[in-house]
């Protein structure tokens, strides 16, 4: 969507309070012992008690309130019953419409401590997409986006994973203006306006520069090593982007 009005504007941030709160608590529970499927209530209750949908569930008729994947699976992961251990790499997603105004975040964590290698990756992929924000004005290019997260990875010494990509979102959980790739397109010629409402979500990987499915229908897999993600919701303007997640 384009936000026009300061009425739109805050009712996009209150869905993106919500979403972001609901990660926060979910990552806060995200203990070794605690399974997948008890983290998905937690959002479920929370957005229930918001008078809010899960946007995945609305959207798709996806079977849990939110994504929560672990390991090898990187993104779309069914909440499932198997415990949480020491050392797992974790993504939570959280997306959801409230009034009428869908927004989505995410992020990557290892339960207990990470691994050397495991918090290189988080802080890349962090970092790809903190930089990618930072440089967002209205009237730039939108492939600046995957310009600057490709610039990130390729220092970082990680991969880009290629059909993961943001999207627009605001008034449905995807929307115009489409996919955004997280890698520098130069036959892109789309620009960023005023009001546009995207999310900003890179994901790097150790290996792969795609995903597989797995048999669920759902589940995307990294078919060597690992990846992670970190998303937020955004408004671009000609100065400061406006994060609202």
């Amino acid at each position: 969507m384009t936000i026009q009005t300061l009425e739109e504007l805050e009712g996009l941030k209150r869905a993106g309070a919500l979403v972001a709160r609901i990660l926060s608590t979910m990552r806060d529970h995200a203990l070794a012992g605690i399974t997948p499927r008890a983290l998905d209530a937690i959002g479920a209750e929370m957005l229930h008690d918001a008078g809010a949908q899960s946007a995945p569930v609305l959207t798709y008729g996806f079977p849990a309130a939110t994504c929560i994947s672990v390991n090898r699976v990187v993104a779309h992961g069914i909440p499932d019953a198997t415990p949480l251990c020491d050392g797992d790499l974790v993504n939570i997603d959280v997306s959801a419409e409230l009034d009428g105004f869908f927004a989505d975040t995410g992020a990557s964590f290892v339960v207990g401590t990470a691994s050397a290698a495991q918090q290189r990756l988080l802080d890349a992929t962090r970092e790809a997409r903190d930089a990618a924000i930072a440089q967002l004005r209205a009237g730039e290019l939108l492939s600046g986006i995957g310009r600057t997260i490709e610039t990130v990875a390729a220092r970082r010494g990680f991969r880009i994973i290629r059909n993961l990509q943001s999207h627009g979102v605001g008034r449905a959980l995807h929307e115009s203006p489409g996919s955004i790739p997280g890698y520098f397109d130069r036959r892109d010629t789309r620009r960023l306006h005023d009001g546009m409402v995207i999310t900003v979500e890179p994901f790097l990987a150790t290996h792969a520069t795609r995903t597989e499915d797995l048999d669920d229908g759902w589940s995307l897999i990294c078919p060597k090593g690992f990846g992670a993600q970190f998303e937020h919701t955004v408004v671009v303007t000609h100065g400061a982007p406006i994060i609202v997640t």
